[in-house]
Order: C-alpha cells, then sequence, then structure tokens
C-alpha cells in the first residue's frame, strides 16, 4: 500500500499559478501560451479559470473550441474548469463554497494530468490567495514599466533601489512560508517582463536593476516574456496563439517574422520557467524535493534552478 501512495505522490500533477494583482500584464495571453506549448509538448495539461468575473481564459478556450469545429481542424486544447464565484451575504460561506468547488476540481485532474494551470484574477480575493498558496510555479506577468513593477515593489526614485514589498508581493511571501510549513513545497516565483520595446531604453535599463534588486530581495527569478505585438491581439478572439500552425495561414496572421519571432519568444519562456517536462526537469525537481527534505545539504550543490 506504501509503494501505491508513492507512485500516486509521483505522478501528483506540477500546478502552475498566472497571477499578479494588476489588470492588462498580459496573465491570459500568457496561460494559454503556455498550455498549448505543453500540450505540444505531449503533456497532458488541464486549465482553471479562477478570474470568476472576467472570465478570460475560459473565452479563450471557448474560442479555441469553436475555431477547431468550424474549421474541422483538431487542435491541442486543454481539459478547461472554471471556478464559479459564490456570492452569498457570508463571507464565510463563500470562501467555504469556492474551496470546495476548488478541492472537487482537483480531485479530478491532480493525478490523471501533467501540469493545472490556474490563471487568477487581478485583485485580492480568497480565490487569489488560495491558487498562489498551491503554486509550484507562480509566474507573474509584468509590463516593462515602473506603473507596473509598483504592484511588487516600492523604490527610491532616485536610485531605483528596492525601498520596500508591496501588497502582492507579501501575499506571495505568505504564500510561500504556508506552503512551506503545511507540506515542505518549494514555490518557484517567475518575473516575467511582457511588452519590451524593441530597442532598449535608458528608462527599460533602470527598471531592468530594479527587477535584479527585486530578485535578490524576494528570491524569485526574472525570464524575458512576450512583446508588444498585434498578433498576440488577433489570436485570442480565434482562440490560437503564435505556436499553433493554422494561426501562419490566416490572413490576419500570416508567416511574418513578427509571428515567427512571436513563437520564438513563447519557446524560450517555456525553457526559461524550467518545468518537469523532459528528463532533465524531473531531476531538477527531485533535487528540489531532495534538498527540502535535508536542510544541511547546500542549495548550489543539488543544482535546484540549474538550466
Amino acid at each position: 500500500m506504501a509503494g501505491d501512495e508513492e507512485g500516486a505522490l509521483l505522478r501528483q500533477a506540477h500546478v502552475i499559478v498566472c497571477g499578479n494583482e494588476k489588470g492588462g500584464s498580459g496573465k491570459t495571453t500568457t496561460a494559454m501560451h503556455i498550455a498549448v506549448a505543453l500540450l505540444q509538448a505531449g503533456q497532458r495539461v488541464a486549465t482553471i479559470d479562477f478570474d470568476c468575473r472576467q472570465l478570460s481564459f475560459s473565452r479563450y478556450v471557448a474560442n479555441r473550441v469553436a475555431w477547431s469545429r468550424r474549421h474541422g481542424r483538431e487542435l491541442p486544447i486543454p481539459d478547461h474548469y472554471r471556478l464559479k464565484r459564490a456570492d452569498s451575504d457570508s463571507i464565510e460561506r463563500n470562501e467555504t463554497e469556492e474551496l470546495a468547488l476548488f478541492q472537487e476540481i482537483l480531485r479530478m485532474v491532480e493525478y490523471t494530468h501533467d501540469f493545472i494551470l490556474i490563471d487568477t484574477p487581478g485583485n485580492d480575493t480568497f480565490a487569489m490567495r488560495l491558487a498562489h498558496f498551491m503554486a509550484d510555479t507562480l509566474i507573474t506577468p509584468i509590463n516593462d514599466s515602473y506603473v507596473d513593477f509598483d504592484v511588487l515593489a516600492a523604490i527610491d526614485p532616485e536610485t531605483g533601489d528596492v525601498t520596500g514589498i508591496s501588497h502582492y508581493a507579501s501575499i506571495v511571501r505568505d504564500a510561500r512560508r504556508q506552503r512551506r510549513t503545511v507540506d515542505n513545497g518549494l514555490l518557484d516565483w517567475v518575473v516575467v517582463r511582457n511588452r519590451l520595446a524593441p530597442l532598449p531604453t535608458r528608462n527599460q535599463r533602470r527598471l531592468d536593476e530594479s527587477l535584479r534588486g527585486l530578485a535578490m530581495h524576494m528570491g524569485c527569478r526574472l525570464a524575458g516574456g512576450i512583446s508588444e505585438r498585434v498578433v498576440f491581439r488577433e489570436l485570442f478572439p480565434l482562440g490560437l496563439t503564435a505556436l499553433d500552425d493554422a494561426a501562419a495561414g490566416l490572413s490576419v496572421s500570416e508567416p511574418s517574422l513578427s509571428h515567427l519571432s512571436a513563437r520564438q519568444e513563447v519557446r524560450a519562456l517555456l525553457a526559461e520557467l524550467r518545468l518537469p517536462i523532459d528528463a532533465a526537469g524531473r531531476r531538477r525537481a527531485e533535487a528540489r524535493r531532495e534538498w527540502l527534505e535535508n536542510d544541511g545539504v547546500v542549495a548550489d550543490d543539488l543544482d535546484i534552478f540549474a538550466a
């Protein structure tokens, strides 16, 4: 019986959460592209929309299903779920109901899929905090500006040095502490810089220094994300992504240099996330578990975050 339990644990899905308290940072676009990239890599993917009001992720998946049926072309589509918002007069009852629904979804997918990808709302809710607590990998997309950086930390306006963490960063810190206390889990936080300008500017270089300071302060990693490209906005209503071969034949998205660059950006992001997709990724995940179970081992010796 113990052997069966150990095998089930090893098959448990890796939870990826896209989170940020600021809207318009590209959470849904990033989440959908990662989901499709994982599906194309042969992974079993379940997606959950925690944004009960906007439901942008759910519409993206629905658009994808509709396009596939309309054109008679098979596309890789994740098994999608959405968390329904509880709306009673009791906050405690609402939280209990939402937790029960999430647990029901989790029971259906955590041992049948390789990855669970959750898109969260752009505000502080019980569901948002619950998702962060469950994350193995947390992806926080931000636009490349100090307006978005303010969601993560405060800075000295003269030097650009981090002087304090934001409300959202404190949520991530608390989620890390709770996760470590409950199951000794390690949350890998990756801040993804979206909408990078094609040419580096003075402001961009200063922001880069501030982000590196944040990474040192909060223990997050930095990754390049999706640039400001029209192609991403055009593909959403079709349910397509830059990774789909079908998208290259559309009049709105011809196989241009921009399209190919967008595809390369997504693939580069997936590589930077260092997810346990291949044998090397699984070895890294096992090294992280080993490190967490042995406080006497130096993290660097286990190559936990090596590329």
